[in-house]
């Protein structure tokens, strides 16, 4: 349970971050689904370059990494919907 609440604690933080360099508003749901599902696509993007432990499906993303995916995602959202 208490890995949930950080992951929306994390997810909130590294989707403000985000939504704020790149000047988008969006509420508070938004803006947690956005910094998880950041740092998943970080996590890719670190697996790209180095392996994870064995046995883990995914690499740990790193808050800066979080924050790069989280970028990465609003930037397509901008282009597709606009």
């Amino acid at each position: 349970m208490l890995h949930i609440i950080w992951s929306i604690i994390v997810g909130f933080i590294v989707g403000w971050i985000a939504k704020t360099l790149l000047g988008m508003h969006m509420g508070f749901l938004l803006t947690v689904g956005l910094g998880i599902l950041g740092s998943i696509v970080g996590g890719l993007i670190g697996r790209i370059f180095s392996k994870p432990a064995p046995g883990s499906a995914f690499h740990p993303a790193g808050f800066i990494m979080s924050i790069i995916g989280a970028l990465i995602l609003l930037f397509v959202w901008s282009k597709v919907v606009a």
